[in-house]
């Protein structure tokens, strides 16, 4: 990060003209060079114009410093990168075991998937997973709420069964 004194803003606080800075150079606008390019204006008109521009300034440096202030030059990297802590992510799910748990997982909830009706899986799915209510199915398929909690009764206890014989 920049020292204050180099910065665009007290460049342009502490000079009595207006300061541009471009990749090839600065330019400082004098009240002079202002009055003598604007001759319709006056000195008042060169004040607001400087307090506008001071204004400015201060305010790109203030969200320059927001933005940057946590930043660490690279040669600074290498010191806390034996600080950090794994994200959960690596805890958890990057573990081989955990992933062999998770495919195990995933491999016995296929199962019992399979073994339910096609109108049980579309119910337990919209139930379950959607959101809907019983009423809701019932009113979307035409048929009665109790056909849809039978259906829903019946697609749980094959979904138990299936998993208590893993």
């Amino acid at each position: 990060m920049q020292k204050y004194q180099d910065g665009d803003y007290a460049l342009n606080k502490h000079s009595s003209g207006i300061v541009y800075r471009f990749a090839d150079g600065i330019v400082e606008i004098t009240l002079a060079d202002y009055l003598a390019n604007n001759p319709g204006k006056s000195e008042v008109d060169f004040r607001k114009l400087k307090e506008l521009s001071d204004s400015d300034y201060l305010e790109r440096d203030r969200n320059e410093y927001r933005q940057t202030w946590k930043n660490l030059p690279l040669d600074a990297i290498s010191e806390t990168e034996f600080n950090l802590s794994p994200s959960p992510e690596t805890e958890v799910i990057d573990t081989p075991d955990e992933a062999k748990r998770q495919a195990e997982r995933a491999a016995l909830a296929a199962k019992a998937w399979d073994k339910l009706t096609i109108t049980q899986r579309r119910r337990y799915w919209k139930h379950h997973v959607e959101g809907f209510s019983t009423w809701k199915i019932a009113e979307q398929e035409g048929v009665a709420q109790r056909s849809i909690m039978e259906s829903l009764e019946a697609a749980e206890k094959k979904i138990k069964k299936s998993l208590a014989e893993g």
